[in-house]
């Protein structure tokens, strides 16, 4: 028992060690020698005694990297384009990984005593000078854009930040004025907005209109490269107008509908006993007196008053080329803000009523609202409208 137990556990282990050879062999022979590495890594990591095709399957896969990686840098960069110096940067930070990766298993000598080479490339001098050459091609090629954008592009304005932002994060914080070429491509790439409301209706608004509808606030609205102004500021530059054009105001009259209508029902109000042909109480089969539910007809008459009152309010958004006053998109809008009250009042019996009736049953008429409140609500209610169709026009770049 205790034999065959020991035989299995030798039986298991060798599956592994096999298995994990096999697997790293695999890697090594699909081409894909870094995750071959990172296996083999893995499986010797803290080990005593090594896997000698483990050791092997390492240096195999480590060798045949290198050469590659050496091979398509050194061709790269033979090509002399400035635009390979990134993808020549790439590749010497994947050798600086896989040498540091491998480096603490230094020297590698398995259980068998096999002791795999290792050739190491003074890659730091190497990384160094493609991460120059790399901050140099991105810092050309975003004057390059900048002088674009002096010229009106705004979109290079923003790759050229994008491009700027790319340099510092991959390659050097600080490289000569990169701050301050960022700050132009921010300038350059930002669109400035004016909003504005014209009244056209010939009707009066609340003196609080525009404010109510001023109040979208530019911090709902302002993006990483859309700021919008509510107010005309002398010192910025506009580079679009968008106004808020209201055609058209309709308040209805103060409208008072009455009708009266009738519920009826019937309900079961108490009880009386049956009776048989002479008159007397019929009984049951236990002698108890037979009794049924007596229902009765039930009327109420229901008077209701319902006002109604409306205000509506059309108009458009129309967006201006701030330089040569061109219309470049319309976009139609409106609101309407209603006023609705029921009251009822009745006669009759109360238990007759329906379930709407006895809802309204109780409520008083109340006083129609001032046109100036309801056209002030109309502020309130247009303005998401007004904040989604900004935020998703195309003709704002």
């Amino acid at each position: 028992m205790i034999a065959r137990i020991r035989f299995s556990a030798l039986f298991i282990v060798l599956s592994l060690l096999l298995t994990a050879c096999h697997t790293a062999q695999k890697l090594v022979e699909s081409g894909d020698y870094d995750q071959a590495i990172s296996y083999c890594v893995s499986k010797l990591r803290g080990k005593t005694k090594k896997k000698t095709e483990l050791v092997q399957g390492l240096e195999l896969a480590f060798q045949r990297a290198q050469q590659r990686d050496l091979l398509i840098a050194n061709h790269l960069a033979d090509e002399n384009r400035p635009e390979n110096w990134e993808k020549v940067n790439k590749i010497h930070r994947q050798i600086r990984e896989r040498q540091n990766k491998v480096a603490p298993l230094m020297p590698l000598v398995s259980k068998d005593g096999y002791r795999a080479k290792f050739e190491f490339v003074s890659i730091e001098k190497l990384e160094s000078e493609s991460r120059q050459k790399a901050a140099d091609f991105l810092y050309n090629k975003a004057e390059d854009l900048l002088s674009q954008a002096d010229r009106g592009d705004r979109r290079a304005a923003r790759e050229a930040y994008s491009v700027l932002a790319d340099l510092k994060q991959r390659y050097f914080n600080t490289y000569k004025n990169s701050d301050q070429l960022q700050r132009e491509a921010r300038s350059l790439g930002t669109t400035h907005i004016l909003f504005e409301i014209k009244n056209q209706s010939n009707k009066l608004l609340p003196r609080d209109f525009n404010d109510r509808v001023l109040a979208i606030g530019s911090y709902e609205l302002d993006s990483e490269w859309k700021v919008f102004h509510f107010k005309p500021e002398p010192s910025q530059a506009i580079d679009y107008r968008v106004v808020f054009n209201i055609r058209q105001v309709d308040i209805s009259p103060e409208r008072v509908n009455e009708r009266s209508y009738v519920d009826e029902k019937e309900i079961k109000d108490g009880w009386e006993y049956v009776l048989d042909g002479k008159g007397n109480v019929k009984k049951d089969s236990s002698g108890n007196d037979i009794k049924v539910d007596r229902y009765v007809r039930v009327q109420a008459r229901v008077l209701e008053v319902f006002q109604s009152k409306a205000a509506r309010l059309t108009g458009s958004l129309e967006v201006y080329d701030a330089d040569r006053n061109n219309c470049l998109d319309v976009c139609d809008i409106g609101t309407e803000v209603l006023f609705e009250n029921y009251a009822s009042t009745f006669t009759g019996d109360q238990r007759a009523l329906s379930d709407d009736s006895r809802r309204r049953i109780g409520n008083r008429p109340l006083p129609f609202p001032h046109d100036e409140d309801l056209l002030s609500q109309a502020a309130d209610r247009i303005k998401p409208d007004i904040r989604e169709e900004l935020r998703r026009n195309r003709a704002i770049l």
